[in-house]
């Protein structure tokens, strides 16, 4: 008998996950409220990283990474994916040292792609970067991509593989049949499934408890600006050690500047509004490092909604109350580079139960809200 699986959420971990199990041969298909990549997935800053990951994540970036390399076979186009290195600048010796410390831990446990160098080597990476800078941790094989490009090129791939995507099915709640199949309940039908996964980003939290299951998450709505284009003059990704920033260049030679700065979201009507505030606190930061930003006109400004845990870890492992619903959701931030494994680890998860791909670190058990007995 064909396996059936729906996936909530049309975001890119949903897409990814979806084509995973379509390839394995089950039958497919992702509910996703509004149109795919609505809300972080479409709309972040693209970064393809594994510098300054937590620990327990570079297993799994790692993993990522060597499917990014070969993205195109995998769904039919790179995504506008750019080796061209990420760059965490220091600004002064007491952060120059912090990365010295980052990158020795890391060597100890046996990761090697973390590079500290020195001012004259920063300089050559960014010629046009800010003079106290007095080194940085350098990943030169990290990068970034389009990230609607690559939400289309999940959606394609996953179409090709005979997944069905329904849009503008808001799912309502989770129910076990009489035959101990689970049934999805949408405003607009309903689909019935062996396997369930639960990729609706912002939202999954109220999925989770709709089989009586609290999962501790938030939410958080990081800012983008994007600017008038400029003659070429950055190369990779920039970031720092003590001030939030996400800073890179575009093909088109417009700069996108993020990296965290907080405008207002409200999951209730799925807006996220910019804080301007924060905004000219982003613009500030970028023009400390890269003076030639000054007067530089923006064009643009947005930010989306996505769920954010307690430890800045993802979700990703089987319900712990209801068998057959597998999480993959609180990316906070940095989910874009994981998607491609994370897609491939639910898939597995969902279809043998268990997985070889590193994920145990980011069981759901650990952020279970218990009643007090």
């Amino acid at each position: 008998m064909l396996e059936r699986a729906i996936v909530i959420g049309g975001g890119l971990h949903g897409l990814s996950t979806a084509l995973h199990l379509a390839r394995s041969g089950w039958s497919v298909t992702v509910l996703e409220r509004r149109h795919v990549g609505r809300h972080s997935s479409g709309i972040n800053a693209g970064g393809v990283r594994r510098l300054g990951r937590d620990v327990r994540e570079i297993a799994l970036a790692q993993v990522a990474h060597e499917m990014w390399r070969n993205l195109r076979a995998l769904v039919g186009d790179d995504g506008g994916f750019r080796p061209s290195g990420q760059v965490k600048v220091a600004e002064n010796e007491t952060e120059l040292t912090a990365l010295e410390h980052r990158a020795t831990e890391l060597r100890a446990l046996g990761w090697t792609h973390e590079e500290v160098v020195d001012r004259a080597e920063t300089r050559r990476l960014l010629p046009a970067i800010a003079p106290h800078v007095v080194g940085a941790l350098v990943v030169r094989d990290d990068g970034a991509a389009d990230p609607m490009r690559t939400v289309m090129a999940f959606r394609h791939a996953a179409l090709a593989s005979g997944v069905a995507i329904e849009e503008g099915a808001s799912v309502l709640a989770l129910e076990r049949t009489a035959g101990g199949n689970l049934r999805v309940v949408a405003d607009r039908g309903s689909w019935e499934a062996t396997r369930v996964a639960n990729c609706a980003g912002a939202w999954a939290p109220a999925i989770a408890r709709s089989v009586g299951e609290t999962i501790r998450c938030g939410v958080k709505a990081s800012m983008m600006i994007v600017t008038e284009r400029l003659p070429r003059f950055v190369e990779p990704t920039v970031s720092t050690v003590a001030r939030p920033l996400s800073f890179k260049q575009t093909a088109a030679g417009t700069v996108l500047i993020g990296g965290g700065h907080q405008g207002r979201a409200d999951p209730a009507t799925e807006t996220a509004v910019v804080d301007v505030r924060n905004l000219a606190r982003a613009a500030g930061i970028a023009t400390e490092l890269f003076p030639l930003m000054r007067g530089v006109r923006i064009l643009r400004s947005w930010c989306g909604i996505e769920a954010r845990t307690p430890d800045d870890l993802p979700v990703i492992g089987e319900s712990t109350t209801c068998p057959g619903l597998v999480h993959s959701f609180g990316y906070s931030g940095h989910g874009f580079q994981l998607a491609p494994a994370a897609g491939a680890a639910v898939a597995e998860i969902m279809m043998r139960g268990r997985t070889n791909l590193p994920v145990a670190p980011f069981a759901p058990a650990r952020l279970i809200e218990r009643s007090a007995a």
